[in-house]
């Protein structure tokens, strides 16, 4: 059975809470799994990150439906491909989703110096599940409060799942930290229900 820290477990543990709303597990997948994948998306054809006249560091490719930052479009995109089905099923398990509930698959690598800035997913999405991998990687949560902002982080480390629901989803921003290496992710959603 793969560990899962939700925040308060986190505080037990390490005497800090990530966030409500924020689960995780190392160890998601193998070594020689997380290779494969990586294969795999270099394989792909990656396109630089754009937001309306910004293009990012990171590279990008969406699957099952895209979100185009330039023009605000979101439209459905080419199937998930087989090579991800099982890694979903098993992101599906991980979050308590019923299978086949995430709908959309991103795949990013982030070369030296790409990170993302602060941000919540579009609100057309509503579980966000990821997978790092490749090097370590921190993700960063804020919420702003009584005029300042509440910081929490997360530690990634390669082959680690994690899920974003409730307040860690909706009531708080995240970023990653530029990576000083070059790191991929799988990022899974689920559709909001209108």
């Amino acid at each position: 059975m793969l560990p899962l820290f939700s925040g308060n477990d986190q505080a037990e543990l390490f005497g800090a809470a990530v966030l409500p709303g924020f689960a995780s597990a190392d160890a998601f997948l193998s070594v020689a799994e997380e290779r494969a994948l990586i294969a795999r998306i270099d394989h792909t054809d990656l396109s630089p990150f754009r937001f309306q006249q910004w293009t990012g560091k990171r590279l990008t490719h969406s699957y099952g439906w895209s979100y185009d930052f330039e023009n605000g479009r979101f439209a459905p995109a080419d199937p998930i491909p087989d090579w991800l089905l099982p890694i979903k099923a098993r992101a599906e398990a991980f979050a308590g989703l019923a299978p086949g509930e995430l709908v959309q698959a991103l795949l990013i690598r982030y070369d030296p110096g790409a990170g993302i800035g602060w941000h919540k997913d579009r609100p057309v999405f509503e579980h966000v599940v990821g997978i790092s991998l490749g090097m370590p990687a921190t993700m960063r949560f804020r919420r702003r409060a009584d005029g300042a902002f509440k910081r929490s982080n997360a530690s990634l480390a390669p082959r680690t799942i994690y899920h974003l629901s409730g307040a860690a989803r909706h009531a708080w921003e995240h970023s990653i930290v530029e990576m000083a290496e070059t790191r991929w992710s799988i990022t899974f959603r689920s559709l909001a229900l209108k």
